[in-house]
């Protein structure tokens, strides 16, 4: 079970806070957190209708700039269990959440000649998955502030199934001179003991991720390892151009090492 910390990444690492403009980009900056060496980048689309975030569309890079990876979520029937697929042409990995209304299903497929394979998954409005954990944090603010232990289901396609988890805050201070409150995320029970954490800093007023501090959704150039990685968001999102969407979603993934350049 101690193995789950390896999938939990949540590319948790995959949010940024929704604003006015229909379409807005914003980066993180994932780093070794003991070196300090850059590992690779994120760049992150986020589309807006009628205020409310629809779609996410996510884009990974080496550090000489090649793009590896990409993950599309869909909000449409679920802001806290959205819809999403993700791909990594280094290992040919790919996995995801499929959703018809309320029902939803887990796929994972772990390489280039594997065959898909995929589950039911249950939790009802316990369950998050993915970027819905950004959602998640900004919905239970309140008991969160308060010291409660906040309870959920974390979707893991890796193991076709959803575990409990448990969210609680950690204190404030300050991230990149930006008041904030910490968070941490653990597996539930006994297990959370034994588990790596995952620690998530978000602004107070802004209530935006600004760092994420754990494994996370990408594994080394080998497929051996979750990497463990410090992202920071250093700006808000800000408007982006109607066709970046496209430009990004059409992009081209060449295998590269995340630790090159």
């Amino acid at each position: 079970m101690v193995k789950l910390r390896l999938m939990l990444a949540v590319s948790i690492a995959a949010l940024a806070a929704p604003a006015a403009a229909s379409l807005q980009f914003q980066e993180g900056l994932a780093r070794d957190p003991d070196s300090g060496a850059l590992l690779y980048r994120e760049q992150h689309l986020l589309d807006h209708a009628d205020g409310e975030l629809r779609r996410r569309l996510v884009v990974y890079r080496c550090t000489d700039g090649t793009a590896f990876a990409r993950k599309q979520v869909d909000y449409g029937d679920s802001s806290l269990a959205p819809a999403f697929s993700f791909e990594d042409v280094r290992l040919g990995y790919r996995e995801g959440l499929r959703r018809a209304g309320d029902a939803g299903e887990l796929w994972v497929r772990r390489g280039p000649q594997a065959a898909e394979r995929s589950a039911p998954v249950a939790g009802g409005e316990a369950l998050v998955a993915d970027a819905g954990f950004d959602e998640f944090i900004r919905e239970r603010w309140q008991p969160l502030l308060d010291g409660k232990p906040v309870p959920l289901q974390f979707a893991v396609p890796s193991r076709l199934d959803a575990y409990d988890f448990t969210v609680r805050r950690r204190g404030a201070g300050e991230v990149a001179g930006e008041p904030a409150e910490f968070f941490r995320l653990r597996l539930g029970g006994l297990l959370g003991w034994l588990a790596p954490h995952i620690d998530v800093a978000y602004g107070r007023d802004s209530r935006r991720l600004l760092r994420f501090e754990g494994l996370s959704n990408l594994r080394d150039d080998q497929g051996k390892d979750q990497l463990l990685a410090r992202i920071d968001f250093p700006r808000p999102a800000g408007p982006a151009a109607p066709d970046q969407w496209q430009a990004l979603s059409a992009e081209p993934l060449s295998a590269c090492s995340v630790r090159g350049g």
